[in-house]
């Protein structure tokens, strides 16, 4: 079975991640206290220019696309509301695989547990919003 994919709800859930971005990590939010907590030069970063920025949407792009037909199997197997089937496997796959992993890697890098926490509730939302709109934009025929 290959999963049925809404490519509009993909690509805009690509997009809603530099949105979330976006606010997550201005000054007046959490970008002051990520860049101390992670140690990041204000205008290293900023020397790096648009490359950060292009890597994000190519890997949201392929994290909203794999989701999307991780949704459309979780449903197919548990039937039910697309949307909640979206929001379910949204967290399920934050937990087993994002969350998990950052709190590996993090501990074995001696990270500070406030960037873990941050970082891990940056990536929260930014799943809970692409499941939100894969979810409410299933496929056709859904």
């Amino acid at each position: 079975m290959i999963p049925d994919v809404n490519y509009w709800a993909v690509l805009v859930a690509t997009l809603s991640t530099l949105v979330v971005g976006s606010l997550w990590y201005t000054p007046k939010t959490f970008g002051d206290r990520w860049m101390r907590l992670a140690k990041v030069d204000r205008e290293a970063a900023e020397a790096r220019g648009i490359w950060p920025i292009v890597t994000t949407v190519l890997v949201s792009f392929l994290t909203a696309w794999v989701l999307a037909g991780a949704v459309y199997i979780a449903w197919q197997f548990y039937a039910g509301s697309f949307f909640t089937a979206a929001v379910v496997t949204g967290v399920l796959l934050w937990i087993g695989f994002t969350a998990a992993r950052m709190i590996t890697h993090d501990a074995f890098e001696g990270r500070p547990s406030g960037l873990t926490t941050l970082n891990l509730a940056h990536e929260l939302v930014t799943v809970l919003v692409m499941a939100v709109i894969i979810g409410v934009w299933p496929p056709a025929g859904v």
